[in-house]
């Protein structure tokens, strides 16, 4: 156990302080009899002590500008508990802001007050929005397992969401309400989203900590702005710090399955305008909570379990909702758009009438989107594709301003009369299924497109059947590491990036990780342009140097940078050919040997890969036998997804009927 004097650090948070990689703090603690001696943990998981391992960094000249930082973290989190290190990081922002403010908070130990002093001091010298904003990012990341946020993507898309839904044009600002805020990620997502004058932001958190946190980072975007803010720590269902107040735009992403939300005192509450929330459904007593704040013609956007949507017990006030006009829209999202990640969370989008409560007319539609399609394919762990599933949405949305314009594939305009009947279910995916079924001449384009592929096909397997391979006979190779010492090539290794930005930032490179080539290959973070990065440019060889994503091949288009186990290779274009280079590299006998074959996670060592030594004029010969090979490959792949969707197409128009004959 940690004293106020011995804070423990494990290998990663020394890499962290330092600005390396944690192999590099390995090879250290290896090379050098002088690194500090552990002090708890176990072998594989050590710990040291901060203060030994800043005196050590410091003697050796390993401490980085970002120490600074990195150095304080480790205090705040020996504080043990996760409330007062929260009230800690949100008093240091405070304290930021103004070096004369005194410590309001009675329930901070000596220990977190003297920490809230050097934090404020470091934050005032090295920026205090940067500082405050690296030691929330941290604490959430200490704590994800006991907290529930609203991914930044996510909390965009529902201030855009709501800004295009709202009827009135805001003159004389624009009021935010969140009455669930945690740390103020939706409200936040707001001020990026509005950026005109007069922005009012209400936020309410049951949790003591959250609620400092939030208050602290809404003040932050307050002093640049004209922005009013208010952060209340009370239970908005049972003591509403807000009672009376209309807001333009309301966003929430509420608790949810909370059985103790209140129903018992609250059963006479005047909110319950479709009627009392039973039990079972705090949900809905959250909405209804949203709605009681609107103005004429406010919109709210809430993010619900999917289970909501059909449950028996909330139909009845499904229902009422549904038929005075309020329920606007519903959106499923696709798995991990927000926790629980293995989830397909739903949008609510509601809008209060212009003149308060006006029976919706029986010809009224419901827009329901189902968007879960835009998860991102091969994921092991699920992610949305943000940019296609914003903009599907909001195209979506557009059409409820303006019923004209045409619907996207996978939204649909559902009559009320169809979905008042006995389940009042508004699941969309119920409804658009049978709106995405091929019509038959959809089904004829198909087979159309998959008999090209298999011509495709067909001719590269003729080429490559055809290819004459002379019996087997030594060969003379050289590995990566013989030809980087002969100048043929430069290696460069990706690695741990310090700092990821959004694109709201501006300027950007993006990042490719192994988990994007997991994913689907294509970046899925974004870096800062002047980030001291590993850069693959157009005309490099990257490989993966881990046995489950193991690859090779030739980077095409903009710079992109990598992060750890890929690495970029830079070829002399006078001797080495680098389509022939991936070719050999990407081998799988050429993986497998150079691997340490311990698991799928195992790593390859780059500099062990074989290379054929060829004189350059043969090497394009087999530089374009590489590419028809890689060519070859993706028409298998699309050729099989071809395939599978066809027969998952004719099946859906069988069962439906229609055959003739």
């Amino acid at each position: 156990m940690s004293t106020p004097d011995v804070v423990p650090v494990s290998l990663a948070e020394i890499a962290r302080i330092a600005g390396v990689g944690r192999a590099a703090v390995s090879n250290w603690r290896r090379r050098h009899d002088s690194f500090p001696t552990r002090i708890g943990g176990t072998d594989v998981s050590p710990q040291f002590s901060l203060a030994e391992v800043e005196q050590w960094l410091r003697d050796n000249g390993k401490l980085k500008d970002i120490g600074g930082r990195e150095l304080l973290w480790p205090r705040f989190e020996a504080l043990g508990s996760r409330n007062e290190s929260g009230l800690a990081v949100a008093e240091a922002a405070r304290r930021m802001r103004s070096s004369t403010a005194e410590i309001t908070r009675p329930e901070l130990s000596a220990q977190a007050r003297e920490l809230v002093a050097e934090a404020a001091k470091l934050g005032r010298a090295g920026g205090p929005r940067e500082t405050f904003e690296f030691l929330l990012q941290r604490w959430l990341e200490t704590h994800v397992r006991q907290l529930s946020t609203t991914p930044p993507q996510l909390a965009a898309l529902m201030a855009r969401i709501a800004l295009a839904v709202r009827r009135g044009t805001g003159e004389g600002g624009l009021t935010v309400l969140d009455p669930a805020c945690g740390t103020g990620h939706l409200a936040a997502a707001a001020t990026q989203e509005y950026d005109r004058p007069g922005l009012e932001l209400l936020a309410c958190e049951l949790d003591a900590a959250l609620a400092a946190l939030a208050s602290a980072r809404l003040e932050f975007i307050a002093e640049d702005r004209d922005i009013r803010t208010r952060v209340a720590t009370a239970d908005a269902l049972r003591e509403d710090p807000f009672a009376g107040t209309k807001a333009d735009i309301v966003l929430c992403n509420p608790p949810f399955n909370e059985r103790d939300w209140g129903y018992e005192e609250l059963a006479t509450d005047q909110r319950w305008t479709h009627g009392l929330p039973p039990r079972t459904e705090p949900e809905l007593a959250w909405v209804q909570h949203l709605l009681s704040h609107l103005k004429p013609g406010g919109a709210a956007v809430v993010v619900l379990p999917p289970a909501v949507a059909s449950r028996k017990a909330g139909r009845r006030i499904r229902g009422s909702l549904l038929r005075t006009g309020v329920l606007r829209a519903v959106v499923s999202l696709p798995p991990g758009s927000a926790q629980p990640h293995s989830v397909s969370l739903q949008l609510w989008i509601l809008q209060a009438a212009a003149d308060g409560f006006a029976a919706a007319p029986a010809s009224q539609d419901a827009l329901l989107v189902d968007a879960t399609r835009f998860a991102r394919p091969g994921s092991r762990e699920p992610s949305p594709d943000w940019d296609a599933l914003g903009s599907f949405v909001l195209t979506a949305m557009a059409t409820l301003n303006h019923p004209t314009q045409d619907l996207p594939e996978g939204a649909v305009c559902v009559p009320l009369l169809d979905l008042l009947d006995d389940e009042v279910d508004v699941t969309p995916g119920r409804y658009t299924a049978a709106m995405t079924e091929p019509s038959p001449k959809e089904l004829v384009a198909k087979w159309g497109e998959f008999g090209a592929l298999l011509t495709d096909l067909a001719d590269h397997a003729q080429h490559l059947s055809g290819l004459d391979f002379e019996a087997a006979a030594p060969q003379t190779t050289a590995t990566v590491g013989d030809l980087v010492k002969a100048g043929a090539l430069t290696l460069r290794a990706g690695q741990q990036p310090l700092e990821t930005v959004t694109p709201a930032r501006g300027a950007a490179m993006p990042l490719l990780t192994i988990a994007d080539l997991l994913h689907d290959g294509s970046p899925g973070g974004l870096l800062p342009t002047d980030s001291a990065h590993a850069i693959a440019e157009e005309g490099d060889v990257v490989v993966a140097g881990v046995i489950r994503a193991f690859k090779a091949w030739v980077h095409e288009g903009p710079p992109v940078a990598l992060g750890p186990q890929l690495y970029a290779l830079r070829v002399d274009p006078e001797k080495l050919d680098a389509h022939f280079l991936a070719g050999c590299l990407r081998a799988p006998a050429n993986g497998r040997q150079a691997g340490t074959h311990a698991s799928s996670s195992s790593r390859v060592d780059i500099r062990r890969l074989q290379v054929l030594q060829l004189p350059l004029e043969r090497q394009t010969v087999y530089a374009e036998t590489f590419r028809r090979l890689k060519s070859f490959e993706a028409l298998v792949i699309k050729a099989e997804s071809a395939g599978s969707g066809l027969v998952g197409d004719m099946s859906d128009r069988l069962a439906a009927g229609g055959l003739a004959g």
